[in-house]
């Protein structure tokens, strides 16, 4: 307990799934944090779960591409907490189609505004304030698809490939300017969270249009068999965070199951 004790964090998209996990980990670990989000009812149900648990949070909504609003969740963090010690910059969709031929300009654009533009802006705000705290961490939220292709996931692996070499060039200009700010990217896998039920099975390739299911896709494609859960990204986010990964920096943290390792032929469960 306590591995982030003293410290304040911002956790983007923080509403549900993955970020909501984030969330109430780094308060279990004693941080205060601020979730955003445009989930207003699931941005009050984690700050309400986080004060029942005996943390300290609040919300704030955000729209990530609003520019103007980071400017104003910045302020508002400094404000109340007088410092921002962690950025998890973690709010983001997936938008499919079965060909990138069928794909819109308008989805590409929607889906880049948020995955890519979104995590830019977080860092252009956030790292003025973190280096008025004396440093801190920036967790990145990438994926497995920033580190392979899809044929159905086209856009948002070119957005998740983007936000890993952009982790990478903040961390050494941060290392460069000696601002005590580390830069990670985290690349979860198969993930049990809202996120799949959003992607239509014929979006990624599935042959008819109805929600896909992490763990009927886990038990098809990963290692390990079955699917992830949010706290198991919140558990590497956590390590991040806290000054036991004070040496790491410009790195990819991977938390897919053995996905991106290879595959493997599984021995049936012991009788």
């Amino acid at each position: 307990m306590g591995q982030v004790e003293g410290k304040v964090a911002l956790v983007t998209g923080g509403a549900s799934g993955i970020g909501a996990a984030c969330a109430m980990t780094l308060a279990r670990e004693g941080a205060k944090v601020v979730v955003t989000d445009i989930d207003d009812r699931g941005g009050d149900s984690v700050v309400k779960a986080i004060a029942g648990a005996g943390g300290e949070a609040i919300y704030l909504r955000q729209d990530v591409t609003d520019e103007a609003r980071w400017a104003e969740i910045v302020a508002e963090i400094e404000k109340r907490f007088k410092r921002l010690d962690v950025l998890v910059s973690n709010a983001g969709i997936g938008i499919g189609a079965p060909t990138i031929l069928e794909m819109t300009l308008a989805d590409w654009r929607r889906q880049t505004a948020i995955n890519l533009d979104g995590v830019f802006l977080s860092v252009k705000y956030c790292i003025p304030a973190m280096r008025r705290a004396g440093g801190g961490s920036i967790v990145m939220m990438s994926s497995v698809a920033g580190l392979r292709g899809s044929p159905t996931l086209a856009g948002y692996c070119a957005t998740k490939g983007g936000v890993r070499l952009f982790a990478k060039s903040i961390a050494m200009e941060c290392a460069g300017a000696n601002d005590g700010i580390r830069v990670n990217s985290v690349h979860p896998g198969i993930i049990d969270t809202p996120i799949w039920g959003k992607i239509p099975r014929e979006a990624a390739g599935m042959g008819h249009n109805a929600p896909m299911r992490a763990e009927e896709l886990a038990k098809a494609g990963v290692p390990l068999g079955f699917a992830g859960e949010a706290q198991d990204i919140a558990n590497g986010v956590l390590f991040l965070a806290s000054d036991a990964s004070r040496y790491v920096t410009g790195s990819e943290l991977v938390i897919d199951g053995g996905i991106t390792s290879g595959s493997v032929r599984r021995a049936p469960p012991p009788q």
